[in-house]
């Protein structure tokens, strides 16, 4: 990286004959005030990158272009095209967020920013390929997830896709090792995210070029079987759609049709998936029509029946019988033009929407992913503002039309070792600890952040590298859990911090329940009861267990007592003694209370007035739950109506 230059040299040579080219390209695309913006880039950025070259070896201004060619085809706005060719300035210029700032203004800067923060994704080849092909999927789907999350502007992926795309086209004069380094990186994260972004073109082309590396030799087999070159299958596609538009226009049915071949890496996996020979393919070339109602899509079935012959046990209705996704169409194989095999889907608009950003998502489907709600539901909704770039650009503004604040509810971050942690925004590093290892997090007494050193408090942020400092023997601290102190944010986290202070003393918590436990039966008068039973009751497995959430104060004496009396034979009620009768002699009480004078009875103590030695009480009869005793100033008892006083009792403390 060299130092600011404030004045540029000016741009010589082929660079310029380059950059006059491409720009003269651009005048039926966009507004001449927006052409400036984008020559001004090109002429900045052209000095800069002189004598570079890009990742695959090509020189980079030219591989700048490219890119930027790339989206100019993706219909997108002045100022992508602008950030796109000034997308490696971060690498020769110190400062150059301020210098950017003041020669193109915040928008194109924000997307550089985040073109280069996209960068980190490289972290992922220094990691290791895990033999857990579980746990190696979760990271590469932590990893798309993360490159969503970390852009505030949805461009910046696109951006990205373009670059990658230009890199792939230039890398075949690259070395072995670096094909094999790319190549894996843009099929399992760049591609999937072009396909869940429905950016067709680009997905496509990733996918393609990233086979011809990695599987070589078929892919060079099955190109060779398409004996057509593409040219001449795309002329051959166009014929089709034109043939079936007609058609469908002469038999009076509204619809769309769109269509095109079916590329290598498709015809590889479809040949994996069904283990099957190129031969038996008959959706090589495809084509979809799109009609208004159910009733019209078994119309046009008709009508593309009687234009060419069906291939036999090669139809499926979807509508009637809905894949398990709730996917629907019609599909059907018919023996085209020239005798070649073509696939017709038919759908309604409605259905199509479903498949490409509903539950049914056929990226969903291609990619083999269980669903994810949540995250579904904002993919659909990036779709659907992509698709409506067009709209969105006449209405101005477009760094905030494009803001993607959909992603910022989670935090992806990397271990040392490169591992993407997927967290709840806001997380901090003791949060991060717990994901790791419980006794991690326990240990844990301090955090680096990108090598920096960070307090426990610190709120971790996207593609952050976060190490944990820990000591030998530790234990959590209890302001952990505290919410205003801001150390935990994960549920998680807190309760297995939680549960480490309820693991601490078990001896003097089962001690404690015990002591409890007796008082309870004391209370209660019961000497014969099973306290298994009563644990078990209270839904645990062992005594001990009911004795240590019992001493903890998980659970309280009166849960307790309730389990008891369920299990002990229900006394008789005692009638409200006659006004003549003369109450019993005093005598000991092992509950402390005598009531009418009698003993052992089933009694507790009101919550409401909670009587205590030597208040007067008084006793009252309740329908089944023995009888409550009262202070006798008590508001409740001053309340019982007059028919009910006949369950009032005389009580008594021994």
């Amino acid at each position: 990286m060299v130092s600011v230059q404030h004045n540029f040299p000016p741009i010589t040579g082929e660079d310029s004959a380059d950059i006059q080219r491409w720009l003269a390209a651009l005048s039926d695309v966009y507004a001449p005030e927006e052409i400036v913006l984008i020559r001004r880039a090109c002429e900045f950025a052209a000095p800069l990158y002189h004598g570079q070259s890009a990742i695959a070896g090509a020189p980079l201004l030219p591989h700048a272009l490219g890119s930027a060619g790339i989206l100019i085809g993706l219909h997108l706005d002045h100022e992508t095209i602008a950030a796109a060719v000034l997308h490696a300035v971060p690498d020769f210029i110190e400062d150059w967020k301020e210098v950017l700032a003041e020669r193109f203004g915040g928008n194109v800067t924000a997307l550089v920013d985040g073109i280069s923060r996209m960068e980190r994704i490289r972290l992922f080849s220094e990691v290791r390929v895990t033999a857990d092909k579980d746990e190696a999927a979760q990271q590469v789907e932590s990893l798309r997830k993360m490159l969503l999350a970390m852009v505030e502007d949805i461009r910046v992926v696109l951006i990205k896709l373009a670059e990658r795309t230009q890199t792939l086209r230039s890398l075949s004069g690259a070395d072995a090792a670096l094909q094999q380094r790319i190549a894996p990186e843009t099929y399992s994260i760049f591609a999937p995210l072009a396909n869940r972004l429905g950016v067709w073109q680009l997905k496509w082309e990733l996918e393609d070029l990233s086979v011809r590396y990695l599987e070589p030799v078929l892919y060079k087999q099955v190109a060779k079987l398409l004996d057509e070159r593409r040219v001449d299958r795309e002329r051959y596609i166009a014929d089709v759609i034109d043939r079936l538009r007609q058609a469908l226009l002469d038999a009076g049915i509204a619809g769309e049709v769109t269509g095109r071949p079916k590329h290598i890496h498709s015809i590889i996996n479809k040949m994996k998936r069904k283990q099957i020979a190129f031969g038996d393919l008959y959706d090589v070339r495809a084509v979809r029509i799109m009609v208004e109602n159910i009733q019209d899509c078994y119309a046009a079935l008709s009508v593309v029946h009687e234009l060419w012959p069906a291939i036999s046990s090669e139809f499926d209705d979807y509508i009637a019988n809905p894949k398990p996704n709730g996917y629907r169409s019609l599909h059907t194989a018919v023996t085209g033009p020239r005798g070649l095999a073509v696939e017709v889907q038919i759908r309604t608009q409605d259905m199509h929407h479903d498949s490409e950003l509903g539950v049914a998502a056929h990226w969903r489907y291609k990619e083999n992913k269980k669903s994810d709600a949540g995250f579904d539901e904002k993919i659909a909704w990036l779709r659907q503002i992509l698709a409506w770039k067009a709209e969105l650009a006449d209405s101005g503004n477009l760094q905030e039309q494009f803001r993607n604040e959909l992603l910022q509810d989670r935090v992806y971050v990397f271990t040392p070792q490169g591992k993407v942690i997927d967290l709840p925004r806001g997380a901090t590093p003791v949060d991060f600890a717990y994901i790791l290892h419980t006794d991690l997090g326990h240990r844990t007494r301090g955090a680096k952040v990108d090598g920096n050193i960070v307090p426990l408090k610190y709120q971790l942020q996207n593609g952050q590298r976060v190490e944990i400092l820990t000591t030998k023997q530790g234990a959590p601290s209890r302001d952990w859990l505290s919410p205003q102190q801001g150390y935990l944010k994960s549920a998680r986290a807190r309760a297995k911090v939680r549960h480490w202070f309820k693991t601490q003393n078990l001896d003097d918590s089962i001690a404690q329940g015990r002591l409890l436990l007796d008082r309870e039966l004391q209370r209660l008068g019961v000497t014969a009861v099973n306290q298994e039973k009563v644990a078990q009751r209270l839904n645990f497995h062992k005594l001990d267990e009911l004795l240590t959430a019992l001493g903890r104060g998980d659970i309280t004496t009166r849960r307790v007592g309730l389990a008891i009396q369920q299990g002990v034979p229900a006394k008789v009620e005692i009638a409200a003694p006659a006004a003549a009768r003369k109450p019993a002699a005093p005598r000991a009480s092992s509950t402390g209370v005598l009531v009418a004078g009698v003993d052992n009875l089933m009694i507790r103590m009101a919550m409401c007035c909670k009587p205590e030695k030597p208040d007067a009480i008084t006793g009252y009869v309740t329908r089944d739950r023995g009888i409550t005793i009262h202070r006798k100033d008590c508001a409740f008892m001053q309340r019982v109506p007059e028919d009910k006083r006949d369950r009032m009792l005389d009580a008594e403390w021994v």
